[in-house]
């Protein structure tokens, strides 16, 4: 059976083209999904002058479609991110973060357009495809580099399980008494060493023997 593709099909033909394919697979399969016609039904010669119409735009689309991307190749793309140890981010750059940027530098692209296999989640230089239409695309550079931390705030990252403990938590050598130290000591003498006026004096910490 001689059909003609509305569409371009995989390994069989172009849109508008003419092919010849088992009756079987042009019912149930290329005639329910619109894919083709018929070429000898009575209406296929003003389907086939449509179909030359429709494939030279695409022609003129895919042409300009290929400029598009001929100023798009090499392109970098930059943010920048906090990360923890070994670069690891905290958060990742997704296909959405790239396509806004693409947008404010002048190209913009539909992130379902922007090829990642998953999120960019490390620092450093990363090369993706993005494909415009099929077989034509560019690939751009997307660099993150790390965010200055914030001064006076510790970088801690994932991994590391240091927490800001509460201050009456925190010990020391000085601070470390048994329940027998928290008792006022006895007197060995009348003689007591005076205290220095310049140094405060250590809060009294008393630990419940039980």
């Amino acid at each position: 059976m001689n059909v003609i593709l509305c569409e371009d099909v995989d390994n069989l033909g172009d849109m508008g083209e003419t092919v010849r394919v088992a009756p079987g697979y042009a019912r149930n399969f290329l005639l329910p999904r619109k894919l083709a016609v018929v070429a000898d039904s009575a209406s296929a010669r003003q389907i086939e002058h449509e179909m030359r119409i429709i494939k030279k735009r695409e022609v003129k689309r895919r042409s300009e479609l290929a400029e598009v991307a001929q100023g798009m190749e090499g392109i970098k793309v930059e943010f920048t991110a906090k990360a923890g140890a070994e670069g690891k981010l905290f958060g990742s750059v997704t296909s959405l973060h790239i396509s806004t940027k693409l947008k404010e530098l002048g190209h913009p692209v539909n992130r379902r357009k922007i090829q990642l296999a998953e999120p960019i989640k490390s620092l450093g230089e990363h090369e993706v495809q993005v494909t415009l239409t099929s077989g034509i695309g560019a690939t751009i550079k997307v660099i993150v580099e790390a965010e200055e931390p914030e001064p006076g705030v510790p970088d801690f990252d994932d991994d590391d399980d240091r927490k800001v403990r509460p201050a009456a938590k925190e010990t020391s050598d000085e601070d470390e008494t048994s329940p027998d130290e928290t008792a006022e000591p006895v007197a060995e003498s009348d003689e007591t060493t005076p205290q220095d006026p310049e140094e405060d004096p250590m809060p009294e910490v008393k630990v419940d023997p039980q």
